[in-house]
């Protein structure tokens, strides 16, 4: 009977290294470098180790560097901080576009092996492009350039969303068409002093997103934004004190177009260059758009911001409007996730 207990002391003692607390299961940052100066050369290896489910405020401290990485934060993160070192030179970089041919499995099957079926391929789309995908809620990226640079050759998403409670401070998402899908109905994502550029429709989709003091930079003679958001849901796109320019030789841009009948955006206080156009909306050359398209302005400046040329089925919104659409009221008044300004 002893010699059975000594056994089995032996090899619990043996397994106690695998039965350990993960050591990266605590607040302190990690440190991400190129140079192999950190724990870890890529953030996605920075990720992997992050537990599920954090109730605690975990750092991802990235160096300067060029990341050429497809990185995705899972459903079961949250609380995590992708703190850059500086936006301007630490950069998460990749080029999918939505015409790449990959793989499908499909058709007859394959004359040498009956059991195997032929292998096809078809386009990536838009929707697997991402450089980023964050799935995860309660996540932050600060101080960090996202980048999808394909070739004008399709649509390429920098940044693709699906999570709640999601915040970009003082970052660069640059890419051409398609630039920023925010993809989920009902989420919330703030942007905060950021810079984001495209061609077009390339800031789109379906989440309620709040875009303060950031610059809107149009690369083509386009369409700035394209939401879908549902009708169920209040609000869509609130652009509150941005700056929007563009390109040399740009001068014909749409604020933007519903990519679903009932899409919201609002710009608010913002500073509008003279490439937008006088008409300021476009109705995807649906009519019917006009009927549901939720598009409003107030409060604008600069050359493009003519309110009395703009499209019939567009509003200016009141002074009393414009004073209760805050980011309290926006993201239904759970305001403690993001930053105060």
């Amino acid at each position: 009977m002893n010699r059975l207990l000594a056994t089995l002391l032996i090899g619990l003692f043996s397994l106690a290294p695998a039965l350990a607390a993960n050591k990266y299961d605590n607040p302190d940052t990690l440190v991400v470098a190129r140079d192999g100066t950190g724990q870890f050369r890529t953030v996605a290896e920075a990720v992997e180790v992050c537990r599920a489910f954090m109730e605690y405020h975990k750092v991802i401290f990235v160096k300067q560097g060029v990341y050429k990485e497809k990185l995705e934060i899972p459903s079961w993160l949250t609380h995590i901080e992708i703190l850059g070192e500086d936006a301007k030179t630490t950069i998460i970089t990749w080029d999918d576009h939505a015409n790449i041919l990959i793989p499908k499995v499909g058709g007859e099957p394959n004359a040498l092996n009956t059991n195997q079926p032929t292998l096809t391929t078809q386009p990536m789309g838009t929707f697997r492009t991402y450089t980023v995908k964050v799935q995860g809620s309660y996540i932050t990226f600060r101080n960090i350039t996202i980048e999808n640079n394909a070739a004008k050759l399709g649509q390429a998403v920098a940044l693709h969303t699906e999570g709640d409670h999601l915040q970009f401070v003082n970052c660069r998402l640059l890419g051409n068409q398609d630039t920023v899908y925010t993809g989920v109905a009902n989420t919330r994502v703030l942007f905060l002093n950021c810079y984001i550029e495209g061609t077009t429709d390339f800031i789109f989709g379906p989440s309620t997103a709040w875009f303060e003091q950031c610059t809107i930079h149009s690369k083509a003679n386009s369409y700035v934004t394209a939401a879908s958001t549902p009708a169920n849901v209040t609000y869509g796109y609130v652009f509150d004190r941005c700056t929007l320019t563009a390109a040399e030789g740009i001068d014909k841009v749409f604020l933007g177009r519903p990519w679903r009948p009932y899409a919201y955006t609002l710009f608010m206080n913002c500073q509008l260059g003279n490439h937008i156009l006088a008409d300021g909306w476009e109705n995807w050359k649906k009519p019917e758009n006009e009927k549901t398209a939720r598009y409003s302005e107030y409060n604008n400046s600069g050359a493009g911001a003519n309110a009395k040329s703009r499209v019939k089925w567009s509003r200016q919104l009141s002074k009393k409007e414009a004073t209760a659409i805050t980011p309290a009221t926006v993201f239904g008044g759970d305001n403690d996730w993001h930053d105060k300004w």
